[in-house]
C-alpha cells in the first residue's frame, strides 16, 4: 500500500534531518543569545552607566530612545537604543528619504556620501551621539531586546513599520528570520550598499544560517566596530 502524500513515510529522510537540524540550531542559537546577552549586559554595565551620564549631560531628553520595529513574521516590538539625536519630533523628510532608498532611487554611493536630508540629519545628532553611532555603542540597549526574545544577536536589522510598508514582495523574505543587533549586511559595508543589496545579504544569511556563520559574523563585527569600516 502506498503512503499518503504528506505522511511521514512519504517524506525523504534528508528532509526530516534538515528540519531536525534547523530546530536544533534555533534552540542552541536562542540559548547562546540569552547567555551572551546576559554576560554582555553585566560586563558592559559600567560603560552603559557612563554613556547614560554623558547623554544626560550633553543634551536634554531621555537616555533611551524607543521605537516600534518589525520583527520575525511581521511582529511589532519596541526596540531600544541609546538616544543619539536631539529630542524632538521626527523629521518628515526621513520617511521620504527612506522610501526613495528602498525603491532604489538613491544608490549606495549616494546613501554613503549623503544628501541634503542626510546632511540635515547629521546636524540633529548630538556630540555624544556621533561617537555612539561611529562605534555602534548606541545599539547596546538592544541586548535587552535579545533577552526578551524580540531579537537575536545575529540576524537582519529590524526596520520600522513605515519602511516595511514600502517593501517589494521579495524583500519580505528577510522577515522570516529573527532580527539581530548585527548581521551579514552590516559587516559588508552597510552604509555603502543599496537597499536591494542589503536585502540580498539578509537573504543569503537566512539561507546559510549556522552557528559557525553566526560566529564568523560576530568576529567580523568586532573588526568593523574597531575600524569603523562601513559605518555611517
Amino acid at each position: 500500500m502506498s503512503s499518503k502524500v504528506g505522511s511521514p513515510e512519504s517524506i525523504p529522510y534528508p528532509f526530516i534531518r534538515i528540519r531536525q537540524d534547523k530546530r536544533l540550531y534555533l534552540f542552541v542559537k536562542r540559548l547562546l543569545d540569552v547567555v551572551l546577552a546576559a554576560v554582555f549586559l553585566f560586563v558592559s554595565a559600567p560603560a552603559q552607566a557612563f554613556i547614560a551620564l554623558c547623554i544626560r549631560l550633553d543634551s536634554p531628553g531621555p537616555v533611551i530612545f524607543r521605537q516600534k520595529r518589525v520583527g520575525k513574521d511581521g511582529r511589532i516590538f519596541t526596540c531600544y537604543k541609546f538616544r543619539s539625536m536631539y529630542n524632538g519630533s521626527p523629521d518628515p523628510r526621513e520617511r521620504a528619504f527612506m522610501k526613495a532608498f528602498i525603491h532604489g532611487q538613491i544608490t549606495g554611493s549616494a546613501h554613503k556620501a549623503g544628501s541634503t536630508f542626510k546632511g540635515h540629519q547629521r546636524g540633529r545628532v548630538t556630540r555624544v551621539g556621533r561617537i555612539l553611532r561611529r562605534t555602534s555603542l548606541d545599539e547596546l540597549p538592544q541586548l535587552i531586546n535579545v533577552l526578551r526574545g524580540d531579537m537575536s544577536i545575529v540576524g537582519p536589522r529590524p526596520h520600522i513599520v513605515s519602511e516595511v510598508d514600502e517593501y517589494a514582495s521579495w524583500h519580505r523574505r528577510r522577515l522570516t528570520a529573527q532580527p539581530g543587533i548585527t548581521g551579514w549586511a552590516q559587516v559588508n559595508g552597510r552604509s555603502c550598499l543599496t537597499f536591494d543589496q542589503l536585502v540580498r545579504y539578509d537573504i543569503e544569511y537566512i539561507e546559510r544560517q549556522s552557528l559557525a556563520f553566526d560566529l564568523a559574523i560576530l568576529l567580523k563585527t568586532v573588526t568593523v566596530v574597531i575600524t569603523g569600516d562601513g559605518t555611517e
